[in-house]
């Protein structure tokens, strides 16, 4: 992989949230242009050859044909919001916006260590990714005000796990998100 050091390795060059990405979660990718480990990737290429861009966006040539159905299909991490994420980054502020992606890696990071039973990484990784900030506190509020009202005080791994998963499918209904990622469909030769 070409060396192409970033400061930002929350947000990559293509407007996917790395900080909320499976892959970096589990520290198989530090993110684009993060160092070893780093995937291969054409637009980490093309970045290169237009000056060194921190993200695509502040190229000339952006939307290019590179981003042609670039968010119909998911990888590791959904590509549902790699343009609004883009718009909302230039519109609030590239710190504003890393302020939020931060409190986001850390609601990622409380329901992956406190509310996982070993199935939940990819739902969680989604959920956060794609629900609102205000959504996602008020799911860990209700499901921390649930655990310290059962009768011993303590719920199973699983019993989180399930009520946590639960909650935050609630509301994505409610907001007419889906929380799987969408493959690409597989074609017969």
């Amino acid at each position: 992989m070409i060396s192409y050091p970033r400061g930002d390795q929350l947000l990559s060059l293509c407007g996917l949230n790395c900080g909320l990405c499976p892959m970096r979660v589990g520290r198989y990718c530090p993110g684009c242009g993060g160092g070893e480990g780093n995937q291969p990737c054409a637009v980490l290429r093309c970045a290169a050859t237009h000056g060194n861009l921190e993200y695509c966006y502040q190229c000339g040539e952006y939307p290019c044909a590179r981003y042609a159905g670039a968010n119909a299909y998911d990888s590791f991490v959904t590509h549902k919001n790699q343009f609004t994420d883009f718009i909302k980054a230039q519109k609030i502020g590239l710190t504003a916006y890393h302020a939020e992606q931060t409190d986001k890696v850390e609601i990622l990071a409380r329901l992956l260590s406190g509310y996982n039973d070993g199935r939940r990484k990819s739902l969680y990784c989604l959920a956060v990714n794609l629900l609102d900030m205000n959504d996602l506190r008020t799911v860990m509020a209700q499901v921390a005000q649930m655990e310290s009202e059962t009768e011993s005080g303590v719920m199973s791994e699983k019993q989180k796990a399930t009520i946590t998963a639960d909650k935050l499918q609630a509301v994505a209904a409610e907001r007419g998100v889906t929380l799987k990622i969408r493959s690409k469909p597989k074609t017969t030769p």
